[in-house]
């Protein structure tokens, strides 16, 4: 059973709040992380980041980086210039991790987009060391390999890490994406002292949707204690991030989300 010094609310488990009703709501519940998303800490993360250690919060993350599979030379360019901007973000809101979700392939090259990815990372990462910002490369659940990341299996994000200073480059474990993999559990061992973050929701029956039907913590069929445990076997002590994309929890009050959310967090996480 955990307890609420680990959660950390990932922004957009309350989809529609603004980071200000977000952290406001945190407080108010007992809630010490945050893992706020680039598009709502807007163009002053200085200030965003003030906002939350204002109010006692500290940044788990910054969601996020990545998307580096691109048709043309130039749009890859632009694409590490936002990975670049994304790493003095993340370091002007404090938190030494930003979570790269790794974009698809640009046509029917898989494994051409899976290279564009290593090369992805190897150009921002000096930067990201020089920022104290690690990068955590999180695999996708294979149902979004057309169209939201190339890199779908721990197996794959730990063979791109490893070409990587473990220090630098490591895995966000979702356990959304990573439950049904034969080889879960093996993997997360292998990652280890790369395990930079660790993300839980739930996996309703039937999946009302694609991107929008993740569940809350208890409502499904994830082994969430088990994989929690085995991530802390693997040495991670760190924060816990809970991430939900579903509407129709999303059109509850945002109080009402943090509520639940830490009563779900300490009855099943």
């Amino acid at each position: 059973m955990a307890d609420l010094s680990r959660l950390s609310f990932n922004q957009m488990t309350a989809g529609k709040a603004t980071l200000r009703e977000v952290v406001d709501a945190c407080v108010r519940h007992g809630v010490e992380w945050i893992g706020p998303w680039r598009h709502a800490v807007g163009d002053d993360p200085g200030a965003a980041g003030r906002m939350i250690r204002d109010a006692g919060l500290r940044v788990s993350s910054l969601c996020r980086g990545g998307m580096f599979p691109a048709a043309t030379a130039e749009e890859r360019r632009k694409r590490i210039d936002d990975n670049l901007r994304a790493i003095d973000e993340a370091a002007a809101l404090r938190t030494d991790l930003l979570v790269l979700v790794n974009g698809p392939a640009p046509g029917r090259d898989i494994e051409g987009a899976r290279q564009m990815v290593v090369e992805g990372i190897a150009a921002i990462v000096d930067h990201a060391e020089k920022s104290g910002v690690r990068l955590g490369v999180e695999p996708l659940h294979p149902m979004f390999a057309a169209d939201r990341s190339v890199v779908v299996t721990m197996g794959e994000a730990n063979e791109i890490a490893a070409r990587f200073d473990a220090r630098r480059v490591g895995l966000v474990v979702d356990v959304y994406h990573i439950w049904w993999d034969p080889q879960v559990y093996a993997e997360i061992a292998r990652t280890a002292e790369r395990i930079f973050a660790f993300h839980v929701s739930d996996w309703i029956v039937p999946t009302p949707d694609m991107l929008m039907g993740r569940g809350m913590m208890g409502d499904g069929v994830i082994e969430i204690h088990r994989l929690r445990e085995a991530v802390e076997r693997a040495g991670y002590t760190g924060p816990i991030e809970v991430e939900i994309f579903n509407e129709e929890l999303w059109a509850q009050p945002v109080d009402a989300i943090v509520s639940r959310v830490a009563a779900r967090f300490i009855e099943f996480v």
